[in-house]
């Protein structure tokens, strides 16, 4: 149990978020995506939906601001331009963790595979509503302790 994290972010989320670098990708995907088969690693978050995943990850992961697109969608075969709600909801909890708009991208459904296959890891849920697949880039976090100068002060224990 730690304090201020998520009660979704498990021990093996935690351990994959902690371990992805700079432009990274994270698949967050629904019920339907062939999670096991197709990911590098895999995280379930089985009983939580996409948006409550995006909630929780997003509380610790930054996106992208080196790319023009850090937020990848599954395209709806046959309607490539075609939003469903699970994505406008995604992105607007994209948009309200970085408290800036975001450009969301999307690919046609094998190239999305494709990509999500490379991945650092696979976040497979339990949306029921399909389309609920995407792809995160991960950023940089610009501030904190000795960001932009070098302290030599230790802190006391």
């Amino acid at each position: 149990m730690l304090k201020g994290v998520h009660p979704l972010i498990s021990a093996d989320l935690l351990y994959v978020l902690a371990s992805m670098g700079h432009g990274d990708e994270l698949a967050i995907v629904d019920r339907n995506y062939p999670a096991v088969s197709r990911g590098r690693r895999l995280v379930r978050l089985d009983g939580a939906d996409v948006i409550q995943a995006a909630e929780a990850i997003l509380g610790l992961f930054p996106l992208d601001t080196f790319v023009d697109v850090p937020v990848l969608r599954m395209e709806v075969v046959g309607a490539p331009d075609e939003l469903p709600a699970v994505q406008k909801e995604f992105l607007a909890a994209c948009e309200a963790s970085e408290r800036r708009a975001i450009t969301m991208g999307s690919l046609p459904r094998q190239q999305f595979y494709l990509r999500a296959h490379d991945a650092f890891a696979v976040v497979a849920t339990s949306e029921p509503r399909p389309y609920g697949c995407f792809l995160i880039t991960k950023g940089v976090i610009f501030d904190g302790p000795g960001v932009g100068s070098v302290s030599e002060e230790r802190p006391a224990f």
